[in-house]
C-alpha cells in the first residue's frame, strides 16, 4: 500500500515539482490548495505524513488533531520551521524539514534587488512602457568600491560575498560565530555589528530569526547606519522592525529597500490579493514608496530549488517510513 501524504498550502508549481520526482518513490499524495488550519484537519485522517510551507498553522492545537488522526510526520518543505509548536510535537510526531535547496537562487535575488533599486530599473520600465525615456531620478551608483555589510554568514551570504566581491566591493560581515578561513580567502572583514552599521553603503540579511535577531533592525540600529543606506532582507521578516525602516525611509536615512521577507506576510505573500484592498496599513506604506522593492518571499523560487525541495521532502518521508536517521529532523533544543 502507497504510502499517504496530506499535502497543503499546493501551488501548480508545487504540485508539478512533486509530482515530477514522486516518479521515483509513487506515493499517494493529496494536494490541497488551503493551507493547514483547524478547520481542515479531517483532511488528514488516515494519512501517513503531512506535508506543509511556511504560511500553513502548526500548533498545538494543531498537533494534537495530527496526532489524533494517526499522523506520525510532519514535513516542512521550507528551511524555516517557526510556525511548528516543536513542545507540542515532542513525543507526538516527528518533525522534518529542507534545510538548504539552492542557496545559490535567495543569493543572486538579493543582488538583484540590490541591482534594480541602484538602477531604477523597476521606475524605467513603467516609465519607458508609458513613452517616457527621461532619465531625471533614474540616478544610481557604482557598486565597485562601495561596502557592503553583510550579517549572517552562512551557505547564502557566503555566495553572496562572492557574487559581490566580482563587483569590486568591499565587504564587512558580522556573525556569531565568524568563519575566519572563509574571510582570509575572500578578503573580507569580520566587524562588530556598529561598525558594519557605520561603514556599509549596502546592508544585506542573512541571519537566522532568534530572540536575539528578532528586529535586529530598529531606530536605534537605524541611527548608526550610514546616510542614504540600502537595506536588503531575504532573511526572515521579523528582523527588521518595519515601522522603524518606515521612518527611515521617510526621514531620507535610508536610501532604498528590498524585501523579499514581511514580518505580517502570513496573510497576503503568496497570493493574489489584486482584487482586494491591503487592510495592512505597515504594508500599503511600504508599497507607496518608490524606492522600496517588495518581492513575495520569491528569493528560493527556481526551478533547481523546487526541484531540490520535492528530492528532499520526499527523501526524508522515506527515511521515515523505513526507520533510517533522519538527517532534517528538528527537535526541540535542550
Amino acid at each position: 500500500m502507497a504510502y499517504k501524504i496530506a499535502f497543503f498550502g499546493a501551488k501548480p508549481y508545487d504540485i508539478s515539482s512533486f509530482d515530477q520526482v514522486n516518479k521515483d518513490f509513487n506515493y499517494d499524495i493529496k494536494y490541497y490548495k488551503g493551507h493547514l488550519n483547524k478547520n481542515n484537519l479531517v483532511l488528514t485522517q488516515g494519512t501517513d505524513a503531512v506535508c506543509i510551507f511556511v504560511n500553513d498553522t502548526a500548533d498545538a492545537e494543531i498537533i494534537d488533531g495530527l496526532a489524533k488522526n494517526g499522523v506520525k510526520l510532519l514535513t516542512l518543505r521550507c528551511a524555516g520551521y517557526n510556525n511548528v509548536d516543536l513542545a507540542a510535537a515532542k513525543g507526538k510526531m516527528k518533525i522534518v524539514r529542507v534545510p538548504a535547496y539552492s542557496p545559490y537562487a535567495v543569493a543572486e535575488h538579493a543582488v538583484a534587488l540590490m541591482l534594480s533599486l541602484n538602477r531604477k530599473i523597476h521606475r524605467a520600465y513603467w516609465r519607458t512602457r508609458d513613452g517616457n525615456f527621461s532619465l531625471h531620478g533614474l540616478m544610481g551608483f557604482d557598486m565597485h568600491g562601495k561596502t557592503a555589510g553583510i550579517i549572517g554568514t552562512g551557505k547564502i551570504a557566503k555566495i553572496l560575498i562572492k557574487i559581490l566581491k566580482g563587483f569590486g566591493m568591499n565587504i564587512v560581515a558580522y556573525d556569531l560565530y565568524p568563519d575566519y578561513a572563509f574571510a582570509e580567502e575572500q578578503g573580507i572583514t569580520y566587524t562588530t555589528l556598529d561598525e558594519l552599521y557605520k561603514q556599509s553603503d549596502i546592508i544585506s540579511l542573512h541571519c537566522p530569526l532568534t530572540d536575539k535577531t528578532k528586529y535586529l533592525i530598529n531606530d536605534i540600529s537605524i541611527c548608526k547606519m550610514k546616510d542614504n543606506v540600502m537595506i536588503i532582507n531575504t532573511g526572515r521578516g521579523l528582523l527588521i522592525h518595519t515601522n522603524a525602516l518606515i521612518e527611515g525611509l521617510k526621514n531620507k536615512k535610508i536610501a532604498a529597500a528590498g524585501l523579499d521577507v514581511y514580518e505580517e506576510e502570513g496573510d497576503y505573500f503568496y497570493e493574489d490579493k489584486s482584487d482586494k484592498i491591503i487592510d495592512d496599513d505597515v504594508l500599503a506604506r511600504l508599497l507607496s514608496f518608490n524606492n522600496v522593492i517588495v518581492t513575495s518571499h520569491q528569493a528560493f523560487f527556481t526551478k533547481e530549488a523546487l526541484h531540490n525541495i520535492a528530492e528532499t521532502t520526499l527523501l526524508n518521508i522515506k527515511a521515515f517510513m523505513e526507520n533510517q536517521p533522519l538527517a532534517n529532523e528538528v527537535v526541540l533544543p535542550d
